[in-house]
């Protein structure tokens, strides 16, 4: 299986749950109370599985932040502006 499959969104569930989900499952891998929770999960869990894309989706559902987590590889990585 490529990284793709590894890639992990966050995002807010209409019920108001923060959802930190694996992009090629249909089920949340886990919700949250905060989307802080959500992403510090699904970056947790990327970093065990090597690495990857985590998105993070704000109320407003535009993209908030892209990052890639170690050890996953990225062709054209971007400077980090926001850590």
């Amino acid at each position: 299986m490529g990284g793709k499959g590894r890639d992990r969104t966050v995002y807010k569930r209409d019920d108001g749950a923060w959802v930190n989900k694996r992009n090629d499952s249909d089920r949340a891998s886990g919700l949250h109370k905060t989307q802080g929770a959500a992403a510090s999960e699904a970056a947790e869990m990327l970093r065990n599985q090597g690495g990857g894309e985590l998105t993070v989706i704000g109320r407003d559902h535009k993209i908030r932040s892209k990052d890639t987590i170690a050890p996953g590889s990225d062709p054209f990585p971007p400077k980090d502006k926001e850590h």
